[in-house]
């Protein structure tokens, strides 16, 4: 027996038996509940993002881009979880919107997607996709988006920053400048194969032609080879081509024009001095002739 007035203590095996305070059990129940809902959601995340990714891997297996709407936009893209990157190409392809330069960026788009598709380094990290104004049109708008066509990289996490729209009027939309875009974006290298095109070679040997034949035909009277006139009225042309932006619009292949899908007005010179139309170095080279 302890002194009067003193606790007794209660032993087992040799060891004191220490209890909890009442107040402890509804903190550690609330705390085993808030781990389980917090496991049983992340769980539910991860099943979420394995479908997606497995939705999107099943699109790409039929074609290299998919078409969304409005709904596919906001569910694979715009809404969480997503641990992959998505390219897309807000454009207007319908006949009735008569954009030329959106087929022409569709075709190039086509080309970097199908390198994408079938090259040995295709993962489930990155996705090309595109948004059709007349199937889209609330996307357009929840985007304050006013032309086309735009192309837009949608990381993994966060949202798109300024550099995530390419800069289409400055670089132009060859394949290759935007594989270098999407490089810098995303870290993923795509190398672009495009497919052979013949047409080049053929005008080429029809240019060979024609000159052999007309050497052959004129071959006792070939003064006109020594005419300086002749020489240099090419040399000018060569010149003024240069001049115009020519070489340029070889290089970075911008579009011919713009033409705004919404009031449908065409603009054939650009309002930046870094970048042009292909339109815009025709009319130089005109008045430089002139």
């Amino acid at each position: 027996m302890g002194a009067k007035g003193a606790p007794s203590r209660r032993r087992q095996g040799g060891r004191r038996l220490r209890y909890l305070p009442t107040g402890s059990f509804p903190f550690l129940l609330l705390l085993l509940l808030l781990c389980i809902q917090l496991g049983g959601g992340q769980k539910k995340k991860e099943n979420l993002l394995a479908e997606k990714v497995e939705q999107l891997m099943e699109w790409s297996s039929r074609r290299s881009i998919f078409r969304m709407n409005g709904d596919k936009f906001r569910k694979f893209i715009k809404a969480p979880p997503r641990n992959y990157s998505m390219i897309v190409m807000f454009t207007a392809l319908q006949p009735q919107r008569q954009c030329s330069v959106c087929r022409q960026a569709n075709e190039e788009y086509q080309i970097l997607a199908n390198s994408w598709r079938y090259s040995s380094a295709f993962c489930n990290k990155l996705f090309f996709s595109m948004v059709d104004y007349d199937e889209g049109t609330d996307v357009f708008q929840q985007l304050n988006m006013n032309s086309a066509p735009t192309f837009m990289h949608f990381p993994a996490k966060g949202r798109p920053k300024r550099a995530d729209t390419f800069d289409l009027q400055r670089i132009g939309f060859a394949a290759e400048q935007l594989a270098k875009w999407i490089a810098d974006r995303t870290d993923v290298h795509i190398r672009v194969f495009r497919p052979p095109n013949y047409s080049g070679t053929i005008a080429l040997a029809l240019l060979v032609s024609l000159v052999g034949g007309l050497l052959y035909l004129r071959r006792n009277n070939l003064e006109f080879i020594y005419n300086k006139t002749g020489w240099a009225m090419v040399s000018l042309c060569i010149v003024f081509a240069m001049t115009s932006g020519q070489m340029w619009n070889h290089i970075r292949g911008p579009p011919y024009a713009h033409k705004n899908p919404h009031n449908g007005q065409v603009s054939y010179i650009h309002g930046s001095s870094q970048a042009q139309f292909v339109a815009e170095s025709h009319i130089i080279l005109v008045l430089s002739i002139l």
